[in-house]
């Protein structure tokens, strides 16, 4: 009974490391084993899964599992070789139907792969020929399972009303437009921000003995409660309430994110967008920063869910586990928002202000015309070409509304190459009405003055009348 367990587990182990090995190395040595050549029928003759790279891994690999068979290393080997071999033959077999690569047949996916290994070792251990059957009914079944677990871990199945065609490691790679993080050394090759804010001024609040009161500042937060009055809103929207919040910077200051979460845990809301600049950092690892957001998103209550663009201080590469913690990303996108098959539209764009890759024509491309739509953006910078596609309402942060106001709350500095009046609160720009938020937390140092955080709860109006933000 133990030699057929671990026969089993041999099986398993080898026939694994194919989809294991295309999970950690990416596109990376990825050859097709047919070398994208066709077969008489037209078809590939193995299709594109069958990689150079999972045959070797699993002869490799393989054979440091011989312990589990008693034979030698060399033995182990060909015995992963012929489990690759029965694959290949499946493979082979799969395109003559024709089955779409990676397209599931129960049994025949399993079953050449353990029977030609499984007569090799009966050759070689002299088992009794009843184990034969009961190796391949415990490989298949085990298989099979196992290989409906790794579907949902790796590819689950979109929620409702997902949006989407394509999954977040898709978009990853082609999105992918993020500097390399240079680690810890990366910050020196941002001076004037290292310098000014996190030396200079966390210099002068201590040495004038406001930086705790500042600190204190920080963590009072605001919430803001906003209206807009559209002729042009769809009347199914009439109330319609979204939560904003950007520039949340969740693993920039301790306490914020309970603070955060015990003000949203209050707030029922119909959608949620997510300005940008959930993290602090703009290097190094992120994983923290994520634990924050899922944490933060089991939280928020919202009827449409929660969408989401990139700041500044975020990467491309953060995008897949925003994407599992519950915000739907969108990178130079747009998504319909429906209620009993009508629609309003909202446009997300990449980061205007320092990766400057804003799309305001590729994010409006799904979206009809005369729409109403809703443009999300971290910063105002991208404001002229939002208007320009006849955005109904732009929402954004990322100037933190100065952060470091005058007594009468006029920033000093906004961190933004749109003009000033678009640095805080409500604006206009032609026939589009805009918003700024001060953002939920403080930027590179941890204090606020005359500029406390807000976390913004809007609703719109169906009215007759001009466009009024109140």
């Amino acid at each position: 009974m133990t030699d057929i367990l671990f026969i089993v587990l041999f099986l398993l182990w080898v026939n694994g490391l194919p989809p294991l090995m295309a999970v950690l190395c990416k596109n990376r040595w990825s050859w097709p084993v047919d070398g994208g050549w066709l077969w008489f029928d037209g078809q590939r003759i193995f299709g594109r899964n069958k990689t150079v790279r999972g045959v070797l891994a699993s002869i490799l690999f393989g054979s440091l599992a011989y312990p589990l068979l008693g034979l030698s290393p060399w033995h182990a080997a060909l015995t992963a070789a012929l489990a690759m071999l029965g694959d290949l033959l499946t493979s082979f077999t799969k395109r003559r139907f024709p089955l779409q690569s990676g397209a599931e047949a129960v049994v025949l996916d399993q079953f050449l792969e353990a029977l030609l290994p499984v007569i090799f070792l009966y050759y070689q251990k002299s088992f009794p020929t009843l184990y034969i059957p009961v190796i391949m009914l415990l490989f298949i079944s085990i298989a099979y399972c196992s290989s409906q677990l790794w579907q949902h871990i790796t590819m689950r199945p979109p929620p409702p009303k997902y949006p989407r065609v394509v999954k977040s490691s898709v978009r990853y790679r082609e999105w992918k437009a993020c500097h390399t993080p240079l680690a810890k050394w990366h910050v020196w090759f941002n001076l004037t921000t290292f310098l000014s804010d996190q030396i200079l001024l966390t210099l002068l609040f201590k040495v004038t003995g406001l930086y705790k009161i500042g600190m204190r500042n920080a963590l009072q937060i605001n919430v803001e409660e906003k209206t807009w009055y559209f002729s042009t809103l769809p009347k199914e929207f009439d109330g319609f309430r979204i939560l904003l919040l950007t520039d949340l910077h969740m693993d920039g200051q301790e306490e914020i994110t309970e603070k955060i979460i015990e003000i949203v845990g209050n707030i029922e809301a119909d959608l949620c967008l997510v300005g940008g600049d959930i993290r602090m950092k703009t290097y190094g690892d992120s994983s923290l920063c994520i634990q924050y957001a899922e944490k933060l998103m089991q939280n928020v209550n919202t009827v449409h869910g929660t969408f989401g663009v990139l700041g500044n201080h975020d990467c491309i590469e953060m995008l897949p586990e925003l994407e599992d913690a519950g915000i739907i990303m969108l990178v130079n996108d747009s998504v319909p928002i429906t209620i009993n098959d009508t629609h309003i539209w909202i446009m997300g764009v990449d980061d205007p202000h320092y990766y400057q890759l804003a799309d305001a024509q590729k994010a409006a491309e799904h979206v009809p015309e005369n729409a109403f739509s809703i443009f999300l953006a971290h910063s105002p910078e991208a404001f002229k070409s939002a208007a320009d596609i006849n955005t109904n309402l732009y929402l954004c942060g990322h100037t933190h509304g100065g952060q470091i106001c005058l007594n009468d709350g006029t920033p000093i500095i906004t961190n933004s190459r749109a003009p000033r009046y678009t640095a805080s609160g409500c604006w206009n720009y032609k026939t589009m009405q805009g918003y700024t938020s001060r953002g939920v937390a403080p930027s590179s140092i941890p204090v606020r003055f005359n500029c406390p955080g807000e976390i913004t709860l809007i609703t719109l109006k169906y009215a007759d009348i001009i466009n009024t933000g109140t």
